[in-house]
């Protein structure tokens, strides 16, 4: 039997080579127990198969032995270890964990020789039957180095630990990606950096919705990659809505932590005037994301003027871009600039507002801070910080007072001293 799966030489035409395939071995391979299937393994790799192919071979056996690493929910091999005699649920579950530790230690040492699917798969049930530590160690290690290959479905890993209150095991996606982000520039390219990046703000966007998931797991996946990682951060912002939606009591300032995450100018407009109208987002970084927007309407001034004929575009020889835009275009971006616009004066009329308002109540009220001392300036980035600190302070002393001293004193007259003349 192991003549005949090794061999590379029709049987038709002796002599003649054949292209090795892994059609050829899935059928007899598969009928073999586990020993002989070792066995089979190691004379295929001495006789020099590609270890893509090798891999191949290990992946439709195991399907086929354990239906839950085929990645088809309906599919069920005709001699599955469920289903191969009436055991008990132990004798079982050993067998299970015998298997997958036996497969993990013949897989082809090189990188991309098994898909990541089926990795994570088999790690899916290595965590489920609690293999030893260093099968799974071996196992995140081969996931990290091709985790641009992975899909959401597949990293979706369930946590089968009892001290985990999360539905989803966000600990082992994060080590995945920490061990994926300190590889070697040459292991990685900049395209897998991004569809990592992708990757991650849709795990967060779906790990988002579960009410047990912590503040620090989220900031620690969402900052596992560097910040060149990803071109565009609607993703991101995304699941940080998410998170803010499901998590209703996160404080002010862990909503200031956690919006740090995101990087105003990677924004979409699309974005930026959703964030713009988002009152879950602290105020801060609602300004924060107006200026840029205010930033890019002027640097899209000045270049339409200069491509207009004022100053040439291209100071240092550059090429001209070769589309422009469509009226059609124009006519759309100018339209979310101008709603951009009408935003951020609403923020700056009901900042000044609160501004006076505070005020008011300083003067009624003695040995409070004077708005004069804070140096106030007619910009909007001050009076949003005075704003702040005004905020806070009110908010320290409102469970302080009771409706006595919220009621006004009556103002008395001064008494004016007799005259002695």
């Amino acid at each position: 039997m192991l003549n005949k799966l090794a061999l590379p030489e029709s049987s038709t035409f002796p002599g003649k080579p054949m292209p090795p395939t892994a059609e050829c071995w899935f059928d007899d391979a598969c009928i073999l127990d586990m020993d002989y299937f070792v066995k089979t393994i190691s004379g295929i790799k001495a006789k020099g198969v590609r270890p893509d192919l090798v891999g191949s071979i290990i992946a439709h056996y195991a399907s086929k032995w354990l239906p839950d690493l085929s990645g088809n929910d309906t599919e069920k091999g005709p001699m599955s270890l469920q289903e191969s005699s009436p055991e008990s649920v132990t004798v079982s579950w050993m067998k299970k964990r015998f298997f997958v530790e036996t497969l993990v230690g013949i897989l082809p040492p090189e990188r991309d020789s098994i898909p990541c699917n089926f990795l994570l798969r088999l790690l899916r049930t290595a965590n489920m039957v609690g293999v030893e530590p260093s099968y799974r160690a071996e196992l995140e290690k081969r996931i990290s180095w091709q985790l641009d290959q992975a899909s959401l479905k597949e990293l979706m890993i369930p946590s089968f630990s009892h001290t985990c209150g999360t539905l989803l095991d966000v600990e082992l996606v994060i080590r995945l990606v920490k061990r994926f982000a300190s590889l070697d520039e040459g292991t990685r390219s900049g395209i897998a950096v991004v569809k990592v990046a992708k990757l991650v703000d849709s795990y967060l966007a779906e790990a988002a919705l579960d009410t047990n998931l912590s503040l620090e797991d989220f900031i620690a996946l969402g900052a596992a990659l560097p910040s060149h990682a990803r071109a565009m951060d609607d993703g991101l912002y995304r699941a940080i809505d998410t998170y803010l939606k499901a998590h209703p009591g996160v404080s002010k300032q862990d909503r200031k932590v956690l919006c740090r995450l995101i990087d105003s100018r990677k924004l979409s407009p699309e974005a930026s005037l959703h964030a713009a109208q988002n009152e879950r987002l602290p105020v801060r970084a609602v300004i924060q994301v107006l200026f840029c927007e205010q930033s890019k309407l002027n640097r899209h001034v000045d270049w339409s003027g200069s491509f207009n004929g004022t100053r040439s575009p291209n100071p240092a020889g550059l090429e001209a871009p070769v589309r422009c835009m469509s009226k059609r275009e124009m006519n759309t971006q100018q339209m979310e600039i101008k709603k951009l616009k009408e935003e951020l004066l609403r923020v700056q009329s009901q900042c000044v507002a609160m501004q006076l308002q505070m005020e008011k109540l300083v003067d009624k009220k003695k040995g409070f801070f004077r708005w004069k001392k804070l140096g106030i300036m007619p910009s909007l980035k001050s009076s949003v910080s005075v704003f702040e600190k005004i905020e806070e302070e009110r908010e320290a002393n409102f469970g302080r007072q009771t409706p006595i001293d919220i009621k006004q004193k009556p103002v008395r007259p001064p008494k004016w001293r007799k005259s002695m003349s």
